[in-house]
């Protein structure tokens, strides 16, 4: 049975006609006189004997109307509370984040004008964190995923960009084979002191000459702007410089490895409405990421 059309015939049963019914629900008069005849015919009952009057049921009808318009009724009661439910959403929402994700803090911001009741507390770090002991719900964590039980949904991948100012270029030259870099001074990113760092440009291994180690790629940003260093940059942090020319991309012909983004969480069974409504939101914010983690090379 179709439900709109038999939506349509409940609401034709309370205005009394079909016109009334036309103008509360604002379709045509014909467009409803049609959908009501169709669902006699798929019934194959008469439910409305219909005069200069307006309407009256008939004995089917008023069968029809006394368990559908209970249902009807249900049903927007249903939809109501869901509204409700949402519009009053509340509580906490515990997240990891990689640092300087910036693209998530935009999503972040976004989700919380759209539930602006749950407070959210974000825990940023570049170590793997348990999920479980540390208390969080749902983590973003980037490269090669090693929570066997958990659940780990993939999100975006993207390249780092090797750079440089162009006022480092014009003292250095401009590189045109990874093995050149050695005359370069170098900014690495890395999680421990004394680390060994290679950059893999698609094979062709370089140990940089690392004047700066850190684990902040908003301070290896500054550095690259400021030309003291060649460093190596998520996409969403060196487009805009790139853009505007105060950054160049090197080697671009020679590609960084690709990094895997994913949303990390425990498989519960009953997830909280909390969980399940921040990782819907970031399944329809997500193109708006991964248009931050497009760059464009200029020629």
């Amino acid at each position: 049975m179709d439900l709109n059309a038999t939506r349509m015939f409940v609401a034709v049963v309370q205005a009394g006609s079909l016109s009334a019914a036309a103008g509360r629900l604002g379709i045509p008069l014909a467009t409803l006189s049609r959908r009501i005849r169709d669902l006699e015919r798929q019934l194959k009952v008469q439910l409305l004997e219909r005069s200069a009057r307006g309407a009256k049921l008939t004995d089917a009808g008023t069968r029809l109307y006394e368990h559908a318009g209970r249902g009807i009724e249900a049903l927007l009661e249903a939809e109501q509370a869901v509204v409700s439910d949402q519009a009053r959403l509340k509580g906490r929402l515990r997240l990891s984040l990689p640092q300087t994700f910036r693209p998530w803090w935009e999503l972040l911001s976004a989700f919380q004008r759209r539930y602006p009741d749950i407070q959210v507390h974000v825990y940023s770090t570049e170590r793997r964190v348990d999920l479980v002991e540390d208390g969080i719900d749902v983590a973003l964590r980037v490269g090669a995923i090693v929570y066997e039980s958990m659940v780990a949904r993939h999100v975006l991948s993207y390249r780092n960009v090797l750079v440089a100012s162009p006022e480092l270029v014009q003292r250095f030259g401009l590189p045109t084979e990874p093995q050149e870099l050695h005359a370069f001074p170098c900014a690495v990113w890395a999680s421990h002191v004394d680390v060994p760092v290679q950059w893999d440009f698609g094979g062709h291994l370089v140990k940089p000459n690392a004047v700066l180690s850190s684990n902040d790629y908003d301070h290896l940003c500054c550095r690259a702007l400021d030309g003291d260093v060649v460093t190596e940059l998520p996409p969403f942090l060196a487009a805009a410089p790139i853009r505007e020319k105060r950054l160049v991309a090197l080697l671009p012909q020679y590609p960084l490895p690709e990094w895997s983004i994913h949303l990390v969480y425990p498989p519960h069974r009953h997830q909280s409405t909390i969980v399940r409504t921040y990782l819907d939101f970031c399944g329809t914010y997500l193109p708006r990421v991964r248009r931050a983690c497009e760059i464009t090379i200029p020629t």
